[in-house]
């Protein structure tokens, strides 16, 4: 039977099975025609040189290995053919043959691998996180000057100082002309020193303890005005120690953390304690206010020189030893002067080094710094007015 006979109402194919004809091996059969003519012939160089340029344009991903052809009834599954190959033709079993090149398989390019980051140079400085509000852990100035092995402690300086020694004129000149001629220099030591305080321990804003130990002060003024000031000591202790029960109370009925309720607690105790203690100069005799006052004066000028530290301090002790000599020449104390005078420059360098810890800001070291010198005297100034008097 020839090519040109039929086989079931159909034209008999010998290649249809998969197998390839010679004859055809340089046609390009492209789309639903039979016209030879019409098509194009493409060349394996041609096609090539397209998949070279797509591989160019986009990275070549790696591609499974395609399986022989199979026809109908023919043994190319058990027998597959070689590869890679440059291309191969198959037809098709029905619709007539189709051309197509097989893709050589593009190898994945390995990517290069990360090259390891650089270890810090050992003679950089440590590294400390940006302040931040979300959580996050914030390195404060005094934890960076540990670090670095510098000092957190800085003075309040000279300005500071020298409204402290306008303030410890002030008291002086107050106590010279009776107990309400010191109330105003005191109160005005008082806001001070409650505010200082809690800003000094890093609590800002806390307008609730600020004024629960103003008012804490005032409350002892109050008493000792109306007790008169041989019972200063009664109206100074009762005062405090209601008001320590009342920041319990107060700070029992917060919602806010464990630790943040403690600390809360101990910086409004503290606030409270320096205020009303503040009220000593109320209490104390009014030469010993004066002499107290001159004397603290001295002390935290002669301490804000630029000095070396050993040589400020015993400049700062000496100049109140003498303040106080020369204010008790004007007193009743008269020599005994210099020993309260001593006594009050020491409290009052206390107060000074206690405003000075930690790194504080301009706003410690005008309300704190100003404040806790004269404050810190209080004890000194009534004790030893009272034993010298």
């Amino acid at each position: 039977m020839s090519n040109d006979q039929y086989y079931g109402g159909q034209q008999y194919d010998p290649y249809a099975n998969g197998q390839q004809n010679p004859a055809d091996v340089t046609q390009t059969w492209e789309g639903q025609t039979w016209d030879t003519q019409y098509q194009p012939a493409v060349s394996y160089d041609q096609i090539r040189a397209a998949q070279a340029a797509q591989a160019a344009q986009a990275q070549p991903q790696p591609q499974p290995q395609p399986q022989a052809p199979v026809g109908h009834g023919s043994q190319a599954d058990a027998y597959p053919q070689p590869y890679p190959q440059p291309y191969e033709q198959q037809y098709a079993s029905h619709g007539g043959p189709a051309a197509y090149y097989a893709e050589p398989v593009a190898e994945p390019v390995a990517e290069p691998a990360a090259a390891p980051a650089a270890p810090p140079a050992a003679d950089a400085g440590p590294a400390y996180s940006s302040p931040t509000t979300s959580g996050n852990t914030r390195v404060t100035d005094a934890q960076r000057a540990r670090a670095e092995g510098r000092s957190p402690i800085i003075d309040p300086g000279m300005q500071p100082a020298a409204l402290t020694a306008l303030l410890g004129l002030l008291l002086a000149g107050g106590a010279s002309l009776g107990s309400y001629g010191l109330l105003l220099p005191l109160v005005l030591l008082q806001g001070l020193t409650a505010a200082g305080w809690f800003r000094l321990n890093g609590m800002w804003p806390a307008r609730q303890g600020i004024a629960l130990a103003f008012l804490g002060g005032l409350v002892a003024d109050a008493a000792l005005l109306a007790t008169g000031r041989e019972h200063a000591a009664a109206a100074i202790l009762g005062t405090l120690g209601v008001w320590v029960l009342l920041c319990l109370v107060l700070q029992l009925r917060s919602h806010a953390d464990p630790d943040e309720r403690m600390y809360g607690l101990m910086a409004t105790i503290a606030s409270a304690a320096l205020t009303v203690v503040a009220t000593g100069h109320l209490g104390a005799a009014p030469d010993a206010v004066v002499v107290g006052g001159i004397a603290v004066a001295a002390a935290v000028l002669a301490r804000a020189l630029p000095l070396p530290g050993p040589v400020s301090l015993v400049a700062a002790l000496l100049a109140s030893a003498g303040a106080g000599i020369a204010a008790g020449g004007f007193t009743d104390l008269g020599t005994s002067g210099a020993l309260l005078g001593l006594g009050a420059g020491v409290c009052a360098l206390v107060g000074l080094r206690v405003a000075a810890y930690d790194y504080p800001s301009r706003f410690v070291h005008m309300t704190a710094g100003v404040a806790l010198p004269l404050t810190a005297a209080a004890p000194a100034v009534y004790l030893l007015g009272r034993a010298l008097a």
